[in-house]
């Protein structure tokens, strides 16, 4: 039961209980006319009657009515004691709104957190018996269903190496520094100079390294030079001249 539904029929005010409570607050009704004793009859006749008991709104009503009764105390009590309270009856009703706004906030972030786990609720993991057309199977169905020799057969054929792949029809380029050396040959024989994109043209990647490598073994030998004027652009190759190499 929500407190909101509480009506209240008192000497001082005929109304619903959080009603009561802001007028409490605003000081416009007069806590000490306000006889608390029959707040709490009316709250336990109307769960007499609805004859339900919801412990939220349960807690909620005796924190509400145990600080009521702790300001109309303070207020009850005698002058010269005044002094020796830790709070004045203005800063205790301050007091009870905070209070009811924290438990507000908590109960809000208690209901946030019923939602969440609602909306879990079929993912999470729980223990149960086993259904009852399973608790009834015979033992003679259990075992045609797992079979020794069937198990034995699913690990053996783990365990079992694969055959060896056939990479015969898998054909692995070959070509010798020999053959690069004579390409590059014939190139600078019939042109003076060509680039290195010319020399691989149409050749794959083991060509073009076996290349580079033919190529490094003609400027040792003196017979080619090459430059290359910008940082990864083309590598002119030439002939090289007469009586030594240039880089």
């Amino acid at each position: 039961m929500a407190l909101p539904a509480l009506e209240l029929d008192l000497e001082v005010f005929h109304g619903p209980f959080d009603l009561l409570l802001a007028l409490v607050l605003r000081e416009e009704i007069d806590l000490l006319e306000l006889d608390l004793a029959e707040v709490v009859l009316a709250y336990l006749d109307h769960l007499e009657g609805t004859g339900e008991l919801d412990l939220e709104s349960t807690t909620e009503f005796l924190v509400l009515i145990a600080a009521l009764l702790e300001i109309k105390s303070r207020l009850m009590l005698p002058r010269e004691e005044e002094e020796s309270l830790e709070l004045a009856p203005p800063e205790a009703a301050e007091e009870l709104l905070a209070r009811m706004l924290e438990y507000a906030r908590y109960r809000g972030a208690a209901a946030h957190l019923r939602g969440r786990l609602d909306a879990e609720h079929g993912y999470r993991y729980r223990a149960a018996p086993l259904p009852s057309e399973l608790r009834r199977a015979p033992l003679e169905g259990a075992g045609a269903v797992y079979e020794p020799e069937a198990l034995a057969r699913a690990l053996g054929d783990l365990l079992r190496s694969p055959p060896a792949l056939d990479v015969r029809h898998i054909s692995r380029p070959a070509v010798s520094l020999d053959r690069r050396l004579a390409h590059l040959r014939a190139l600078l024989a019939a042109r003076a100079g060509v680039t290195f994109d010319e020399c691989v043209e149409g050749a794959d990647r083991t060509t073009e390294a076996v290349t580079l490598f033919a190529l490094l073994e003609l400027y040792k030998s003196g017979e080619a030079a090459w430059e290359q004027t910008e940082p990864f652009g083309p590598i002119q190759i030439r002939r090289a001249k007469a009586g030594g190499t240039s880089p």
